[in-house]
């Protein structure tokens, strides 16, 4: 079957090498084998939900794949055929690993817990002790443990047999990926763009990349690691069973690739993820990028009803203004803002774009996330949430020119949503921290951490400096003041974005299921599920003039909802 056929048509989360075999998987719930002499697909199967993770067995018979359907899966191959469901966790399940003698497989998940199965799908070890979502877990030589990392800002090494804690390292900061040579030693990328070194109980770093690290990978013949950043390059290290990694390359990645995934191939490439159909490829040595059939799919991550138009950007960086093309900005974008005749938008590349022209205003260090916008002393101005957690403040010249006013170092983690209402900057953080700032003169005035029990998603203002946020917890809640009101949703997944009306009488909340639900503002109550689609809601909007919301979906469609 040709590539054309076999593709994905979302972001690429993760890939895995075995031999001439390279797997992926997507968040269109999809996982692909691909035979890496042709680039062909030769095999694929679906998760309910987003696939997170992929990895072979040693012998590369068996595959198993980690998903937000709370599932780990285990395919028998080249066929993909299921050969068992991983259950037990009760949240996202983000990586899956065989043990190096194929006998189990360790999950970890974003319910903090960490658990170890049999390949008949028994649970033979739940290990739980981190307080943070648990993003990324690594197998001992020997298999007799376990190393995972968290949002907790710790590596935590398990007895895989008995599921006892065994030792704790604080980075003091969140790591999304860990691996373990040959020899013991633990590497691990942090957010601060440090490579951590554990080598009997001793810890050590190295500044690797000028923002947070979000996947390591070790070569084949564990000579050298792979590292991809928010500062958007890709490094090479030389390793040594008792120095420190040494740089040997380092290359800027291209606009389609992501920085989540990456895997080394037996000849010495390195296949990262993409935000299109296929994975892509790096020549260290050439220090060349292969980008075969890398095309950005149709996934819509924002909507904006602005100006009489519904405009709305995705995965492919293009702005379409009611449905049909308007400008290109080149690159992933997550967010859409509109101020008076001003239209902005930004992502992954960490720029901030003129949406009409795709003129880039501002570069920032790390990929930009959500706005909003205000008026302050008369002037226009916009908030920008980057993932490395300032907030950028722009304010609008009587030139018409955007002119970075302040920025403000509010988080370590992801700024997810913001707000403004009556002279407050409110902002959400994926560290489940909210936080309040004075406009007037940028003064923190309140600060909750752990305002939900997971990640906090979205904001929205309510009025009379009143916001409400939906989260990971399935929950929405109302900030009045010194209160806070909760309200558990139907949702059955995480809520991912939110919008009210103008008459702040209602919010629509969509989640990454693809179910969309209204919140009655007056009577305090939640409407019945909807779900307009199976890949899940990426933002909402309020279209005044038509009395209705319109919800964007991750397959690229735009879903009205009546009020």
């Amino acid at each position: 079957m040709h590539l054309g056929a076999m593709q994905h048509s979302g972001p690429i989360a993760a890939v895995a090498a075995h031999g001439h075999y390279l797997a992926s998987a997507g968040y269109d719930n999809r996982v692909i084998v691909w035979d890496t002499r042709s680039r062909r697909g030769v095999a694929r199967a679906w998760h309910d939900h987003l696939v997170n993770h992929c990895a072979f067995s040693h012998d590369g018979r068996l595959l198993v794949t980690a998903s937000s359907d709370y599932s780990a899966r285990v395919w028998e191959l080249p066929e993909l055929r299921l050969r068992c469901v991983l259950t037990g966790h009760s949240d996202d399940v983000d990586m899956a690993a065989f043990s190096p003698d194929g006998t189990r497989i360790a999950t970890c998940a974003l319910d903090r817990c960490v658990r170890i199965f049999s390949l008949e799908g028994q649970c033979l070890q739940r290990m739980p002790g981190h307080t943070g979502n648990v993003l990324s877990l690594a197998w001992s030589p020997d298999g007799n443990s376990v190393v995972t990392s968290s949002v907790d800002g710790t590596l935590r090494r398990w007895d895989a047999h008995s599921g006892a804690a065994l030792a704790c390292s604080v980075l003091d900061v969140r790591s999304d990926s860990v691996e373990i040579a040959p020899d013991g030693s633990v590497y691990a990328g942090d957010d601060r763009g440090r490579l951590a070194v554990l080598r009997a109980g001793s810890l050590q770093f190295v500044q690797a990349h000028q923002a947070g690290i979000k996947k390591i990978a070790l070569a084949q013949d564990a000579r050298t690691l792979v590292s991809l950043s928010y500062d958007r390059s890709i490094a090479v290290w030389r390793l040594s069973e008792t120095a420190l990694p040494e740089l040997l390359e380092r290359s800027a990645l291209p606009a389609d690739v992501w920085a989540r995934a990456a895997t080394v191939l037996a000849d010495g490439r390195i296949a990262t993820g993409t935000f299109g159909g296929s994975y892509a490829l790096f020549d260290p040595a050439a220090n060349t990028w292969d980008l075969q059939d890398v095309a950005a799919g149709p996934a819509i991550n924002a909507v904006l009803h602005h100006g009489g138009a519904c405009y709305s950007v995705g995965d492919a960086g293009q702005v379409l203004r009611d449905g049909k093309a308007h400008a290109r900005m080149g690159s992933l974008c997550n967010f859409l803002v509109g101020s008076a005749d001003a239209l902005l938008t930004g992502g992954q590349l960490g720029q901030l774009f003129d949406a009409h022209t795709g003129v880039v205003l501002y570069q920032h260090h790390a990929p930009l996330n959500c706005a909003t916008t205000f008026t302050r002393d008369g002037v226009d101005c916009v908030a920008v949430g980057s993932y490395t957690g300032e907030v950028l403040v722009f304010s609008r010249d009587a030139t018409g020119h955007w002119n970075l006013l302040q920025s403000l170092a509010v988080y370590e983690n992801a700024v997810k949503g913001l707000s403004y209402c009556d002279g407050l900057l409110f902002s959400v953080c994926a560290s489940t921290d909210i936080a309040w700032h004075r406009v007037s003169d940028w003064h923190l005035t309140r600060r909750v951490p752990a305002a939900h029990a997971r990640i906090a998603n979205a904001c929205c203002s309510l009025g009379a400096q009143r916001f409400a946020t939906v989260s990971r917890d399935r929950s929405l809640r109302i900030w009045d003041g010194d209160s806070v009101q909760t309200y558990p949703s139907a949702h059955p997944n995480s809520i991912k974005c939110m919008a009210v009306d103008t008459r702040r009488s209602a919010v629509l909340t969509g989640s990454y299921g693809g179910t969309l639900a209204l919140f009655d503002l007056t009577q305090r109550r939640w409407s019945a599920l909807t779900r307009p689609s199976s890949c899940g809601i990426s933002s909402i909007s309020w279209d005044e003039a038509g009395e209705r919301f319109i919800a964007a979906s991750y397959d690229g469609e735009l879903h009205p909802v009546a009020l």
